[in-house]
């Protein structure tokens, strides 16, 4: 018998036990490649306002697209694109995370980008460089456009998210070769929501970013103040760890959730809200994922499958 229900509109599994909503966020994005306009990009308010951080922007305008059409807007795209998102909080400078970032530049509003140091060099020194593309940040190659704001995150320090009443702490990820990816904790008054960019695990990257990070959520979780994790499984658990390239698995994903509850105490995860990411769209894999995530659950765990422009609630 399966242990979870996999939800694809996910928003009333996150209710319940949980209390009254802290969060809303649309998915913009949640395919891990291959499919151009359903790339990585989620957006997170605080519940009851229309002030949005993007956690990461792989696509955004097909997303407020289809956001509209499912009645979680009732304005323009471009009044999205350009007034509801605040800000964007990028996990690390892969394609699949910033594309519609950059296509959307020429028409966006002055905001700021957030990211690890890391991330943000690449942006600038490799996207907004008048060669890969024109410079829309505030340094680098002149002229300098000055419309975004690169705005350097210390890791484990709570920074302000401008116009909004959210606040983010950041947390360095291994994505494979020692490439550096990111985990936000986003938090609103009270409550928290933590989304992991793409990462490997611990045994497989040979590093403790995900027990360090475990370490810190651990006591949101004993006091139910963590609403819900955002994190990837992007193959099947067939994929040998020498072609996972800083992945998941269900396997690992699973594991790794273990090693938070085990921190946090016995059955401290029964029905938190766990967003499965990333998943990569080639043919059968999301089925497969699914049916391993459903049948490894022994933790009790929410597995949520977002989809595209369905909205969320934590």
């Amino acid at each position: 018998m399966r242990t979870c229900v996999l939800l694809l509109a996910g928003w009333l599994a996150a209710l319940g036990a949980f209390g009254q909503p802290a969060f809303t966020v649309v998915p913009l994005g949640v395919k891990g490649g291959l499919a151009e306009g359903n790339l990585s990009a989620y957006l997170v308010a605080a519940a009851g306002t229309s002030s949005y951080v993007a956690l990461d922007a792989g696509s955004l305008r097909p997303g407020v697209e289809k956001a509209i059409a499912n009645g979680v807007f009732t304005v323009p795209a471009q009044q999205v694109l350009t007034r509801y998102i605040k800000g964007y909080c990028l996990s690390h400078a892969h394609l699949d995370h910033v594309a519609g970032l950059l296509l959307n530049a020429p028409d966006d509003t002055p905001k700021p980008i957030y990211g690890l140091a890391a991330c943000l060099a690449t942006v600038q020194q490799d996207y907004f460089n008048w060669q890969a593309w024109p410079n829309f940040a505030d340094g680098g190659r002149a002229p300098a456009l000055g419309k975004y704001q690169l705005r350097t995150l210390v890791p484990g320090q709570p920074t302000p998210l401008d116009s909004t009443t959210l606040s983010v702490q950041a947390f360095a990820l291994s994505h494979g070769a020692s490439y550096q990816s990111a985990a936000f904790l986003v938090r609103s008054q009270g409550s928290y929501l933590l989304y992991l960019g793409d990462t490997g695990a611990d045994e497989i990257e040979k590093t403790h970013n995900l027990h360090n990070l475990w370490l810190a959520v651990a006591p949101l979780v004993q006091r139910h103040a963590l609403k819900a994790i955002f994190i990837e499984a992007s193959y099947p658990n067939a994929q040998p760890p020498g072609q996972l390239f800083g992945h998941l698995t269900p396997a690992l994903l699973l594991h790794e959730l273990a090693s938070l509850g085990q921190l946090a105490g016995p059955r401290s995860l029964q029905g938190l809200p766990v967003v499965v990411t990333h998943l990569k769209p080639t043919p059968g894999n999301e089925a497969l994922i699914r049916q391993q995530l459903a049948e490894g659950n022994v933790l009790g765990v929410k597995v949520i499958l977002p989809e595209q422009g369905r909205v969320l609630q934590f």
